[in-house]
């Protein structure tokens, strides 16, 4: 539902109630909220004092929203809570698909059960978990031109979900936005530099309903490199008249090609560079996305992975997984419930989702779950033989992984090793050792490596792990 649409549907409240209707200002904030601004931004953009919106305006307007609403409005759930009232109100047969409060029980019905956890999580899925600190640390820098944001995770983080909101809200402010996913790209462009600029330029064209006309931009005696650059300079930054939103997901496979990483990666930080002195470059929005940090040894000054806002995604707390339950119609009220699942997965989001989803339909219980996840019998089945065929097809990584179930010093792996078991999500580090991610990998490969693998022996050395540039 479209914000004009929303503030109809509280004036005609508020008018029913014997309230006045929403005053200039009050529209201003919610129009705010709507853009993701500060009261600071809000203000200066329109010529207010920022104090009179945070301590005069907002507090009266979030109080008089509550009476209509009947709960407890503020600026961080504010647009939330509206949406659903506002859908409510437009179609009271309905339930609301958003949580209310956190605390506060979602209704689950037939309309909003929960689907089986597979891949990302829709736009309006009641099941997606904010991380409102993150996203609003993003929003805040999207917004400002030539902004180059870095997010990194393991897979299965909930990378994909936050970058489908990310995107949203870019299409929300009026940018162009163009996603694209190494996965597509065929390991022998992916190899070449000038076959990998060239497929990057042609489906960046596509997205924007541009002609690609590299051949126009594209000459062989000034190199690929700067071809590349001349056509986003002098062709798609000049035709477009909004600022351009570029999200590159799974960087990390051309961190496998070491010898196109070290020309494009600095091409990209130049990109970055070049929005200081020339006013064209910022236009561009640079969203890059990783599974694990490079191992591709690149100068400080030519490395994007030392600019830019660094965003990393981490496991679900306590506290979140608590509130996740709850969305799942799990009444774990205690935490008793939920430490005992985090004592076996950890903080894991597919895992955490999966659990909860089995749960949700009573079909099992807690205790059979946990005693069966990291079995063949488990729900955790298909997860796990997923990772096992990975290794079984990549012995080295089997090997690696087995020095760390096994290890009784600190080890430090091949890079290119570390990176790939890390990116699959199976090791982390924890002051400075690489450990096991959750206790549901040491049960399952302590039982499953040592009886299938041939043993031979794997080079690593003692000491702390490797630094990334």
């Amino acid at each position: 539902m479209n914000l004009d649409c929303l503030l109809k549907i509280i004036d005609c409240q508020l008018i029913e109630s014997q309230n006045r209707p929403l005053n200039s200002t009050e529209i201003l904030i919610l129009q705010g909220i709507w853009q993701y601004q500060t009261y600071n931004q809000i203000a200066l953009e329109k010529g207010y004092s920022p104090g009179y919106f945070t301590n005069v305006v907002a507090p009266e307007l979030y109080q008089r929203l509550s009476k209509v609403v009947g709960q407890r409005v503020t600026k961080k759930n504010c647009r939330m809570l509206l949406e659903s009232y506002a859908e409510l109100q437009a179609a009271p047969e309905t339930r609301p698909l958003r949580q209310h409060l956190a605390g506060s029980p979602l209704y689950i019905n037939e309309n909003t059960s929960p689907c089986y956890p597979s891949g990302s999580l829709p736009l309006d899925s009641p099941f997606y978990l904010e991380r409102s600190s993150i996203e609003e640390q993003i929003y805040q820098e999207i917004r400002k031109p030539g902004a180059l944001i870095r997010i990194r995770a393991p897979r299965e983080m909930g990378k994909t979900s936050l970058l489908l909101r990310i995107i949203d809200y870019a299409k929300r402010l009026s940018y162009r936005t163009v996603s694209l996913n190494l996965e597509q790209v065929d390991r022998a462009i992916l190899s070449d530099l000038n076959q990998f600029l060239r497929w990057l330029c042609t489906n960046i064209a596509h997205q924007l309903e541009l002609k690609p006309k590299l051949d126009e931009y594209w000459d062989e005696d000034l190199g690929s490199k700067i071809s590349c650059t001349s056509y986003f300079q002098d062709y798609l930054l000049e035709l477009i008249d909004t600022p351009l939103v570029l999200t590159l997901d799974e960087l990390n496979l051309i961190f496998e090609h070491p010898q196109v990483a070290k020309d494009f990666l600095p091409l990209l930080r130049s990109w970055y560079e070049e929005t200081k002195t020339l006013p064209i470059w910022q236009k561009l929005r640079l969203l890059v996305v990783h599974s694990t940090e490079i191992y591709v040894p690149l100068q400080l000054k030519q490395s994007p992975f030392n600019v830019g806002l660094p965003v990393e995604l981490g496991s679900f707390s306590q506290e979140e997984v608590q509130q996740l339950a709850q969305r799942y119609g799990l009444d774990w009220s205690n935490g008793e419930q939920v430490r005992q699942l985090m004592a076996m997965v950890g903080g894991h989001p597919a895992l955490i989702h999966l659990a909860l989803y089995h749960l949700s339909q009573k079909k099992i219980t807690l205790s059979q779950l946990l005693e069966t996840a990291p079995t063949a019998n488990g729900i955790y089945s298909h997860h796990l033989q997923r990772h096992w065929a990975t290794l079984e097809e990549q012995p080295e990584l089997a090997r690696a992984l087995d020095t760390v179930l096994n290890m009784v010093e600190t080890v430090k792996l091949d890079p290119i090793v570390a990176y790939k078991l890390r990116s699959m999500g199976l090791i982390e580090y924890s002051e400075n050792k690489t450990i096991l991610s959750c206790e549901l990998y040491r049960q399952y490969f302590k039982n499953n490596l040592s009886l299938r693998i041939p043993f031979t022996p794997i080079a690593f050395v003692a000491g702390e792990r490797n630094g990334s540039l």
